[in-house]
């Protein structure tokens, strides 16, 4: 039941951060979120695997912001958002495992 309940877990976190990245990307804020949207987009990346990795950018700034007790990083954020598809060190997709 514990699996169950973590994987339940993880899919709501997905879940939210995927829809934060199609606000970010519908409001046009950051810019960044648009414009790396509009570039993976344009190079082939499908619109699920795009949110997917723009989410896991997110998820790696909240990590930060919930560890180190800091402000969101907008500057870092922004860049690594826009050196996708190479993910922030440390950071493998499902499929790079």
């Amino acid at each position: 039941m514990s699996d169950h309940i973590e994987n339940d877990e993880e899919e709501f976190a997905e879940t939210t951060l995927i829809q934060a990245i199609e606000n970010q990307i519908e409001s046009d804020n950051p810019p960044a979120a648009k414009a790396t949207f509009n570039k993976l987009t344009l190079v082939g990346y499908e619109r699920e695997e795009i949110l997917v990795m723009m989410a896991h950018v997110l998820a790696v700034e909240i990590d930060g912001i919930l560890e180190d007790d800091r402000a969101f990083n907008t500057a870092w954020y922004e860049q690594a958002l826009r050196a996708l598809p190479d993910m922030p060190p440390g950071v493998k997709l499902a499929d790079e495992e």
